[in-house]
């Protein structure tokens, strides 16, 4: 094998640090575009540019708000567990 074949399947091995801040949270609109693109181009029968750009940006701003939604919602129960439920408890719940 090849330093270069090693290094890229060496590559595969180790995963990608994205940290959980809201600039990292951009990697999210590549992946959905492509999920959208992707999904589109196998439901469609006939691609129309036009029809299928209207389409696939309507898929692609759902998934975005439904995310974001899902991800609000989220944080809001992990503000009430970790910092809202100690309280009312009147310390460390765990």
């Amino acid at each position: 094998m090849t330093a270069l074949t090693c290094t890229v399947l060496a590559s595969f091995t180790t995963p990608m640090r994205i940290d959980t801040n809201a600039a990292s949270m951009l990697w999210l609109i590549p992946l959905v575009v492509a999920i959208a693109v992707v999904y589109k181009a196998t439901k469609v029968h006939q691609i129309r540019a036009r029809a299928f750009a209207k389409e696939t940006a309507l898929l692609i701003g759902s998934i975005m708000v439904f995310v974001t939604v899902a991800a609000l919602i989220l944080y809001g129960v992990a503000w009430l567990v970790t910092e809202q439920l100690p309280a009312m408890a009147g310390g460390s719940v765990f």
